[in-house]
């Protein structure tokens, strides 16, 4: 090789190492930022007819994780076989048929993006902190040992699930679906309506939800608020969430491609259902760096002076506003 080649490889080298450099300082800083793959394609989870059925110890985990996320409560709900940890709500309640659901708060992003820095906790979350974060909140229960069986199975479930998204990806309809905000507050009033129409039949006239044969599980209809449902501190609490839930998935059946109800529609019945009382949580260590709090977010304190109503139900612009200039200052 000549020494021009050599030349030229060497500043090749360097700039790649560059790139490489400001990659890793945007998404390290952005953590929630990664950038997503398949632009082109919905990513699609795998369905349960796919789960492994050999005899090895990592399938016979994959399986009990999908029966654990499926039937919580058989397992680990007030009357579980194995557990009573929980409030009786089952995993799938909110991850759709098991996670896999385009839009429908799938897994399919979790195995490719953890451990990573999340904002809320102000720490570094493996996959086990962020499955007993959601048997903390979502299910307003308690948490699993590390090296239980459970917990293994739980986590291989999640990483098969979204064993085909590149590391450091987020899958094109894994999550939830943002919905753009209205130029208005949210209207708990117009959601009543909503809801009473849509929801009750099957969320009850009270949000209780309504259990399936065997009086155990909330296999399908969960309640929406009461002693039994997520607690104040589930992400499902924070009015986006719902709304983007909402949108793409309810009623039962809808999805992405094919929504019912309208935007406005959405967030006005999130924010009915999320007025209502849940249970308690213990938040006061969420959010150690205020500034980064969502500004949806439906408790205070906060690092601006807007009031509570407004992060609540909005409308979020003059937030939103009041953030970017903040930031064009630095």
């Amino acid at each position: 090789m000549g020494r021009t080649s050599k030349m030229l490889l060497a500043i090749c080298l360097v700039l790649i190492l560059v790139m490489a450099f400001i990659y890793q300082a945007v998404f390290k800083k952005m953590p929630n930022n990664a950038p997503v793959s398949n632009h082109d394609s919905l990513w699609m989870g795998k369905s349960a007819d796919l789960l492994p059925q050999d005899t090895s110890l990592s399938s016979q985990q994959i399986r009990y994780g999908y029966e654990l996320i499926a039937h919580t409560s058989i397992y680990l709900g007030p009357k579980g076989k194995v557990m009573q940890i929980t409030n009786g709500m089952n995993c799938q309640n909110c991850h759709l048929q098991a996670g896999t659901k385009p839009w429908g708060l799938n897994y399919g992003s979790v195995a490719a993006n953890y451990p990573k820095f999340r904002a809320r906790s102000g720490t570094v979350e493996s996959t086990v902190k962020r499955v007993n974060d959601c048997l903390e909140r979502s299910l307003n229960g308690k948490t699993l040992d590390s090296n239980s069986v459970e917990m293994k199975a739980f986590v291989s479930y999640i990483h098969w699930v979204g064993a085909d998204v590149p590391k450091g990806t987020i899958a094109n309809g894994s999550g939830i679906a943002p919905l753009e905000f209205l130029n208005r507050s949210a209207d708990p009033v117009k959601g009543k309506i909503l809801y009473t129409t849509h929801c009750s039949k099957c969320h009850g006239n009270s949000g209780e939800g309504s259990l399936d044969s065997s009086g155990l599980s909330y296999f399908i209809n969960p309640p929406l608020w009461g002693k039994s449902s997520y607690n104040h501190g589930a992400g499902m609490n924070q009015l986006s969430k719902l709304a983007g839930f909402i949108k793409n998935n309810m009623p039962n059946g809808i999805n992405y491609q094919q929504p019912f109800l309208t935007n406005q529609e959405a967030w006005d019945l999130a924010a009915y259902i999320n007025s209502q009382s849940r249970p308690n949580k213990d938040i006061s260590k969420d959010w150690p760096n205020l500034a980064t709090k969502p500004i949806d977010y439906p408790y205070g304190p906060y690092a601006d002076s807007f009031p509570q109503s407004k992060h609540q139900l909005g409308p979020f612009a003059p937030i939103i506003d009041y953030w970017k200039s903040k930031r064009s200052t630095k």
